[in-house]
């Protein structure tokens, strides 16, 4: 059996992303009755951030979303794991913290 494939060949343009102007870096989503723009960030900014979907910190370097509701600001940006954004439906309003988490 021969090995997959991780990239598209330069021929084939149907498995192709957009480079400019793709709704997959930055999309608009539904979030508690909201419209909130979503971008998928690389995490190489250098700093840590808190996810508000799990209260655990996203180390640098580390891929990431970062959501906003669309009439906010800079300032109601949030940084969440990326699984935490795709089951923030399904997690509970109240997060409970390990015995050593941190509490900040």
């Amino acid at each position: 059996m021969s090995p997959r494939r991780s990239r598209p060949r330069a021929d084939d343009s149907q498995n192709a992303r957009p480079v400019t102007g793709g709704t997959w870096l930055e999309r608009t989503e539904n979030h508690g009755g909201e419209e909130w723009k979503v971008r998928a960030v690389a995490g190489d900014s250098g700093k840590s951030y808190r996810c508000p979907g799990c209260d655990q910190e996203i180390p640098p370097g580390v891929g990431h979303i970062v959501a906003w509701p669309e009439w906010g600001g800079v300032d109601d940006r949030r940084h969440w794991h990326r699984a935490c954004w795709s089951n923030r439906e399904r997690r509970g309003p109240d997060v409970l913290r390990g015995r050593g988490a941190p509490r900040y």
